[in-house]
């Protein structure tokens, strides 16, 4: 699941509020600032005006000093007694992630994973437009969904370079996965988000995600056999007596 990180560029184009420079931030601040712009829209939509690092780590499912601590990267400090201009907040962590921009999405696998995905909401509501759906079977290939036609996968060069696309989703079966790595990063895509089980080989200046659900399934099974076996031992604690505990990967 690693993504490599680039280095600080310079100027924010002169926006009021934003970071003054692109920060280098850690791996684990990336991966928790998209809890907290969740958060937050939920709050702006309730009408909120500020917020508190107590209330904020709350909504997000971590602690406040670890809030604070990201936060300070953004060079967002709050105000002592205030809290965090939900706002502008917004606007620093969008800023960020590059959700200011536009980012123009393919799909490529239109089993049921991919069928799925391409008509998921949530793409939408959070900045990006799935804008072309790609498969290798010809049986597939000028179907309809939501929207799109499946295009064949011989299309994808032309299409990325109309369409400047900036990130490649991957749903296929794993044995196919690397050869469709292949034709993104050559169709000059560098973000990658793949979801076929297996690890990709990809150039130095690719990014890639991986969302493996059977792996994080066996995370769960992992927790579930630890507090059963600390149920078995003598004076052991129930799980109803252990108290909340942060969200594992958190």
């Amino acid at each position: 699941m690693s993504q490599q990180r680039h280095g600080s560029t310079s100027g924010n184009g002169g926006r009021a509020g934003a970071v003054p420079a692109f920060p280098d931030l850690p791996e684990a601040t990336i991966a928790r600032l998209p809890e907290y712009l969740r958060a937050l829209h939920n709050l702006g939509e309730g009408d909120a005006d500020t917020i508190s690092s107590e209330g904020l780590a709350a909504a997000a499912g971590v602690n406040s000093a670890k809030l604070r601590k990201d936060l300070s990267h953004l060079g967002s400090y709050g105000t002592r007694g205030v809290g965090y201009d939900v706002a502008l907040l917004i606007e620093q962590i969008e800023y960020v992630l590059g959700l200011d921009q536009r980012r123009a999405v393919c799909l490529v696998g239109v089993g049921n994973l991919g069928h799925a995905l391409a008509g998921y909401d949530g793409f939408a509501s959070r900045g990006f437009k799935i804008i072309a759906l790609f498969d290798a079977d010809p049986a597939k290939v000028g179907d309809r969904i939501h929207g799109l036609v499946v295009r064949h996968i011989d299309e994808l060069p032309a299409v990325a370079a109309e369409e400047t696309i900036a990130i490649g989703v991957i749903a296929t079966p794993a044995g196919a996965a690397q050869a469709v790595a292949d034709e993104l990063v050559g169709a000059g895509v560098t973000s990658i988000l793949n979801f076929a089980p297996c690890v990709l080989s990809v150039p130095a200046n690719v990014d890639v995600r991986k969302v493996d659900l059977a792996i994080e399934l066996q995370i769960l099974s992992f927790h579930e056999h630890r507090k059963a076996s600390l149920t078995a031992l003598p004076g052991g604690r129930s799980a109803a007596g252990a108290g909340n505990q942060e969200a594992v990967g958190s």
